[in-house]
C-alpha cells in the first residue's frame, strides 16, 4: 500500500497533467476525473487537501514555482555584461514574466491570488521578486532593491487582475502586447524615480 506522502504527490500528479490537458481551464475538472486518473476514491482526495479548490491552488503554485525557478534571467552569466542599464533590463524581464503570465492566464490568476491569501518567503511572487534583484546590478542599497522588486511584483500583479477593466483602470488594454509592454515601461520607469534615483539624488 502507497504511503500518505506517495499517496499525495500521485494525486498531485494526476492533477497537475489535467490541468495542463485543460489549458489551465480548471472549472472542466472534476473531482472524479481526478480520482480516476490518480486511480483512488474521492473520499482521499478530500482527507489528503479538504477541497478540489484547494488540491488545484497546490497544483498551480508548483506549475508556476516550477517556471518561475527555470526563467531565462536565472540562467544567464552576470559577469558579462548584456550592455542594458539596469531600468532596462529590469523593463525587458519584467515583460517577459507578463507575457507569461497572459499567455497561461487561468492559472496565473490561481497562483497570484493564493500568494495573496497565504504570502511567505518561497512563494512564487517572492521568487519573482528575487529574479527581479538580479537585474538590478548597480551599487544600490539593498534595501531599496528589494522595495522595488516588491513594488515592481505587488503593482503588475494587482494590474493583471483588473483583466479587461484594465483599460478603464489603468488606461492600458493588458491583453494587447505593445499596451502591455508600455505599461511595464511606464512603472519601471515611475519606480525607479520613486525609489533608486531617489535614493542616489541623496547620497550627491
Amino acid at each position: 500500500m502507497k504511503d500518505k506522502a506517495n499517496l499525495k504527490e500521485v494525486i498531485i500528479q494526476a492533477t497537475t497533467e489535467l490541468i495542463q490537458e485543460c489549458n489551465g481551464e480548471v472549472n472542466k475538472i472534476t473531482l472524479r476525473k481526478i480520482s480516476e486518473r490518480a486511480g483512488v476514491g474521492l473520499g482521499l482526495i478530500n482527507y489528503h487537501f479538504g477541497s478540489k479548490e484547494q488540491l488545484i491552488v497546490d497544483c498551480v503554485q508548483r506549475i508556476i514555482n516550477h517556471v518561475v525557478m527555470c526563467f531565462s534571467p536565472d540562467k544567464k552569466d552576470y559577469s558579462v555584461k548584456d550592455g542594458l542599464e539596469d531600468k532596462e533590463r529590469l523593463a525587458e524581464w519584467a515583460k517577459q514574466v507578463y507575457d507569461f503570465l497572459f499567455e497561461n492566464y487561468a492559472i496565473s490568476t490561481i497562483s497570484i491570488l493564493g500568494d495573496m491569501q497565504n504570502y511567505y518567503a518561497k512563494s512564487n511572487s517572492v521568487y519573482t521578486q528575487k529574479g527581479f534583484l538580479l537585474a538590478l546590478q548597480n551599487d544600490v542599497d539593498a534595501e531599496k532593491k528589494r522595495l522595488l522588486a516588491f513594488m515592481l511584483t505587488s503593482s503588475m500583479q494587482v494590474a493583471f487582475l483588473a483583466g479587461d477593466s484594465s483599460k478603464e483602470i489603468l488606461g492600458y488594454d493588458l491583453k494587447d502586447k505593445s499596451e502591455r509592454d508600455s505599461f511595464v515601461e511606464s512603472l519601471v520607469e515611475m519606480l525607479f524615480l520613486g525609489v533608486i534615483d531617489k535614493k542616489e539624488n541623496e547620497s550627491i
